[in-house]
């Protein structure tokens, strides 16, 4: 019975096994140089509805609309730069991977490593600030006569060694 679902289960296999082979995808633009294009500048932005998807490779339905729009650009002769220009005007410097240092992108670029700074900072703050609070004091006199006197007591209790 074992052998038998076995051979079964390799028949199926074997039918489908021409679907399961991917086949080079077909470029969408009938010239393989607008594709290319299209490639290249769809990776430098990002997908609106994924955001941390590039426009290349999101499947979203805005990412087809945009796709789309960035190949008639294309084909009516503009060029990278017009095109990014375009999509920055219309969505905004979030629109690209790497934006522009300017004063609106300044917090995006040096946030991450001010953010640090301040946590590091405080970390040690918090550190030397409980290294203070932890630290004993100094015995008085008193106390240290009769931590002494404990001591001894202690060990003449333990009898000698």
């Amino acid at each position: 019975m074992r052998a038998c679902l076995m051979l079964l289960l390799l028949a199926v296999l074997k039918l489908h096994m021409p679907l399961l082979h991917a086949g080079e995808a077909r470029p969408l633009a009938a010239d393989e140089p607008t594709e290319k294009r299209l490639i290249a500048i769809s990776s430098e932005l990002r997908c609106l509805v994924c955001q941390n998807e590039s426009l290349a490779g999101s499947h979203a339905e805005l990412a087809n609309d945009l796709r789309r729009e960035i190949r008639t650009l294309i084909q009516d002769g503009r060029s990278d730069a017009e095109i990014m220009e375009f999509m920055v005007s219309r969505y905004g410097d979030f629109v690209r991977y790497r934006p522009p240092l300017k004063g609106t992108t300044l917090l995006l670029w040096f946030g991450p490593g001010l953010l640090f700074v301040a946590g590091l900072t405080a970390l040690l703050l918090y550190l030397r600030r409980r290294d203070r609070t932890i630290s004993d004091p100094p015995l008085s006199a008193d106390e240290q006569g009769r931590a002494e006197a404990l001591l001894q007591e202690q060990n003449s209790r333990q009898g000698p060694a």
